[in-house]
């Protein structure tokens, strides 16, 4: 479950859209939770709740959606049980069929930044508070966050060793204090330095729809913060629209990796 945005943060903030961050990843194994029957604690299973459940989360086969751009829809498909990925951008598509990431361009311009780390960068961000139903995740009580004069109460998530990328990452997830419906993501940073950050930077969650009886986030974003880590005014936003939720069970061939596709090494 996870992915750092150092870098990505950097090169997409230049394209003036929201376009950072990084992502929580499946474990393969689970040494804490049943494997029947998983149990959370009990404001992160409200908030799931608050949100549709996540046992009706878990009846999904896949997930699409596309995201709004100054002069184009990019669509992103993700297998849910196995997190394969597809995303169909402008000249571009990125692919990750369960064992590469890999990338298909019409030129070498097309898409410029790194393809491993965005290729589900956005689910994770997008997919919240679901994903942080995946294994291999340890949950704590964490400072509120104070914001407009309300207090959002805070549940610390963070990953055993050699669950995704960057294990060393950690999220924040703020919910309202009544509704528990999510409010805000904090998120640090490690990935491309290989060092863990105390930075925390944090998107704010807005117009959730219900999509197949879940709700998802219409509208994501990204506020500045000061010197001393308080959050201050918004920054920009990413629109989601088109949204998808399906039983259904995409083709393999929606994910592999097509004749004229590079493999996308590890940094």
């Amino acid at each position: 479950m996870k992915r750092n945005l150092c870098f990505l943060l950097g090169t997409l903030l230049l394209t003036a859209c929201a376009e950072q961050t990084k992502k929580p990843v499946a474990s393969e194994s689970n040494t804490v939770l049943n494997a029947i029957t998983k149990k959370y604690p009990e404001n992160l299973e409200k908030v799931f709740d608050a949100h549709g459940g996540i046992s009706q989360w878990n009846k999904a086969q896949t997930l699409v959606y596309e995201m709004v751009k100054p002069d184009h829809l990019e669509k992103h498909t993700t297998d849910l049980p196995s997190r394969k990925t597809r995303i169909d951008g402008k000249n571009f598509t990125i692919g990750f069929d369960g064992k590469d990431v890999w990338l298909a361009q019409k030129d070498s311009t097309a898409f410029r930044s790194n393809a491993r780390f965005y290729h589900n960068l956005y689910f994770y961000f997008y997919a919240m508070p679901f994903v942080l139903g995946d294994d291999g995740i340890t949950y704590e009580k964490t400072d509120s966050l104070l914001y407009d004069g309300v207090l959002y109460p805070g549940i610390k998530v963070s990953y055993g060793e050699n669950i995704g990328d960057s294990p060393e990452d950690n999220y924040f997830l703020y919910y309202d204090p009544e509704s528990y419906q999510m409010e805000w993501l904090g998120y640090t940073v490690t990935y491309f330095n290989g060092e863990p950050s105390d930075k925390v930077s944090y998107i704010r969650y807005g117009d959730w729809q219900k999509v197949k009886g879940v709700l998802l986030p219409k509208t994501l974003t990204w506020y500045h913060t000061d010197d001393t880590g308080k959050v201050t005014e918004a920054r920009n936003t990413v629109t989601f629209t088109n949204v998808v939720l399906t039983d259904k069970e995409y083709s393999n061939d929606t994910y592999a990796l097509p004749e004229n596709a590079v493999v996308v090494p590890r940094e």
